[in-house]
């Protein structure tokens, strides 16, 4: 089996369907192993998430599936305090998408 990271970037309505394919992915196993990424726009609509995408959410960090957000955009957007706040770990994206991509793992871009 294949182990996929998702690298969420948008702001918009992608930015959900994205949460639901990650999250639906983990639910039905559909991959040996998933992992997310937050860069960019996401970042700020993570802040502004809630009921059913929250939910994903939550399950998913609870689960070790979302890695990180980019700590770099965190800074620049002036959103470091509330995504440390959600649980999120803040690191540099680039440095974490090379670490998944020489780990095997297929990028599924949003």
């Amino acid at each position: 089996m294949a182990k996929v990271l998702f690298l969420i970037m948008s702001g918009d309505d992608k930015f959900d369907l994205a949460m639901r394919m990650a999250y639906n992915s983990i639910k039905n196993k559909r991959y040996e192993d998933v992992k997310v990424i937050f860069f960019g726009p996401s970042q700020k609509k993570l802040t502004q998430i809630d009921g059913e995408i929250k939910n994903m959410f939550q399950e998913m960090l609870n689960s070790k599936a979302i890695d990180s957000a980019c700590i770099g955009v965190a800074q620049a957007m002036n959103i470091k305090p509330h995504l440390e706040n959600m649980g999120i770990s803040l690191m540099p994206a680039g440095e974490r998408v090379s670490y998944y991509v020489n780990q095997g793992y297929e990028v599924i871009t949003f």
